[in-house]
């Protein structure tokens, strides 16, 4: 089933590291922009524990380097820089302060008014971050249209119905803008322990198809 865009004119994308809104959601962003809607996005995690035993990368820097990969990939989409909010959570610990991460989330939604649609991970994402941050957008009652995606492969079965959209200029054009993110594709080689997409996972994540589920609040 196509996802139906129409009337929808302000969006509210949240990702739960700096990548996640490309990955999950560039297609839908693109076809956002395409019809003049608003669309911000918030960004939950610092994204700085994929490498974190980097000497040349020190956490700092990581940090300062996912956020603007971010901000490139995002703009070549049409999202403005200060439509695209930072939130700074520490990577990989979503989950550990699940109530600080609802309340930060919580508090970001609600500086934007009027928002249409709101999107963000599933709760049934394998990663611990991915969920958490689902958990804290399903409090979120201020939005009547919520979409979920999925990065990573789901805990269970899902049945729920989905809805698809196609990426503009398929899987080369959704692949070039995670390529945006240079820090989770091999750029970092002094780290053993790090984090780096894989060829098998890049082609996933490149699919020109994206799903979400709705849920009608």
């Amino acid at each position: 089933m196509t996802l139906t865009l129409k009337g929808v004119r302000f969006a509210v994308i949240v990702a739960p590291h700096p990548d996640d809104e490309i990955i999950g959601a560039a297609a839908l962003i693109a076809a956002l922009r395409r019809q003049g809607s608003t669309v911000r996005v918030i960004i939950v995690s610092d994204g700085a524990a994929s490498h974190p035993t980097s000497l040349s990368w020190p956490r700092a820097r990581l940090v300062a380097a996912r956020r603007r990969e971010s901000l490139h990939g995002l703009a070549r989409l049409g999202v403005r820089s200060d439509d695209v909010t930072f939130l700074g959570l520490p990577d990989g610990e979503l989950s550990a302060g699940l109530e600080r991460c609802r309340y930060t989330i919580g508090r970001a939604i609600a500086r934007n008014r009027r928002i249409d649609l709101l999107v963000g991970p599933t709760l049934s994402d394998a990663h611990p971050d991915h969920r958490a941050v689902a958990d804290a957008l399903d409090m979120v009652r201020s939005c009547p249209r919520y979409l979920t995606y999925r990065v990573w492969p789901p805990q269970g079965r899902v049945t729920a119905p989905m809805r698809s959209i196609v990426m503009p200029s398929g899987a080369a054009a959704k692949r070039s803008l995670i390529r945006s993110h240079r820090t989770q594709l091999g750029a970092i080689t002094d780290d053993p322990k790090g984090f780096t997409i894989a060829p098998h996972e890049l082609r996933a994540f490149a699919h020109p198809v994206e799903r979400f589920v709705e849920r009608r609040r």
